[in-house]
């Protein structure tokens, strides 16, 4: 096994190690795409251990069962009947542990034996280290490989999930792809299974757009995207209705609100860019979003005009103070802006 792991290895180090059957000692795992943060703590397992004696040599703990002692005993113990064993330790910040804790951990992982390997996964705990902390940060530091699993580029997740689909015998046109991407927040947990339930309803082997909007459940972003669409198209009952489904999942009104109004400030930058000349990608640089969906903002642009869209940002303003500071109902005051904002498109 490698001694000491390169300190700021990123994820393709973590490949290069898997790779040549050369895994560290101790590895810290975070960041948005949980999917192949599992795939990765996975793929460590089969190599480290083997299905007989894993359950010998497979120790876990989180946040609720973590104890020091018990997670020291863990690295310390030996292999039975084999020659690794791992320890995966999840949503336990080693930084707000107290100073006894923190110096006792700083040591354990300066020393992890040759024949353990510790993971430490952050799925819904920020990985914040804290460097002032300086024994347990050059403990980590000096022995460890940080590996943030980042959400995928939009080009990365296309070839992923045509490759998924692939693999069931399934096509899907690039396009279709993009916007699968784009309702289901573009992450690869999300993607992995409204892929699966796409590919049980689908009976064709091509996969069409109404195969995914029969079964996928957008994210908030995408049925404003489409709310909105349906007001520039002057179709309000239709736009009412995605806001009745949007409540009915639970939505905050608030998030709503903030949802139409973030759509409402890009389709703005669009239109400014548009009076400009210039282009989608300008648009991609401007709001850092992917390509798809800085295209779908600059066609929906070209149907507001400039006036529209400051009225948009006013009513919006409106709402929010409405909501925050009246007795009125929220969803209701929801429902009126629908109706102003169908207005002012009608009138501009």
């Amino acid at each position: 096994m490698a001694k000491k792991p390169a300190p700021g290895g990123n994820l393709q180090e973590l490949k290069t190690q898997l790779k040549n059957k050369d895994l560290g000692r101790l590895y810290i795992f975070h960041g948005e795409e949980v999917f192949l943060l599992h795939h990765y703590v996975e793929q460590m397992k089969k190599q480290l251990l083997d299905a007989l004696t894993e359950s010998f040599n497979f120790h876990r703990m989180n946040s609720e069962t973590f104890d020091l002692q018990t997670f020291a005993d863990a690295v310390e113990n030996l292999p039975m009947m084999a020659e690794h064993t791992m320890v995966q330790v999840d949503e336990v910040d080693l930084f707000k542990l107290g100073e006894s804790d923190r110096n006792k951990m700083a040591e354990i992982l300066a020393d992890i034996p040759d024949y353990c390997t510790v993971v430490f996964t952050y799925e819904t705990t920020p990985w914040k280290p804290d460097k002032r902390l300086k024994k347990l940060w050059e403990a980590i530091d000096g022995a460890g490989l940080i590996v943030e699993f980042a959400k995928q580029d939009q080009k990365d997740l296309a070839a992923w999930v045509t490759r998924h689909f692939m693999a069931r015998d399934k096509r899907i046109s690039t396009d279709l792809c993009l916007y699968l991407i784009d309702i289901t927040g573009g992450t690869m947990t999300a993607l992995s299974g409204e892929i699966d339930k796409i590919c049980a309803y689908s009976g064709a082997n091509e996969i069409r757009k109404t195969d995914i909007d029969a079964v996928t459940e957008p994210v908030l972003d995408a049925v404003v995207f489409q709310m909105t669409d349906m007001l520039s198209a002057g179709r309000f009952d239709q736009a009412l209705v995605k806001l009745q489904q949007l409540l009915k999942m639970q939505q905050e009104p608030l998030a709503i609100l903030g949802a139409v109004g973030n759509h409402f400030r890009r389709v703005s930058a669009a239109r400014t860019l548009l009076d400009n000349g210039k282009n989608a990608s300008d648009l991609q640089r401007l709001c850092g979003i992917p390509d798809y969906p800085a295209r779908k903002t600059m066609e929906a642009a070209r149907r507001f005009t400039p006036e529209f869209c400051r009225r948009a940002a006013e009513l919006v303003l409106e709402t929010d103070y409405k909501i925050k500071t009246s007795y009125d109902d929220p969803e209701r005051l929801l429902e009126l802006l629908l109706l102003q904002l169908a207005q002012e498109g009608r009138n501009g």
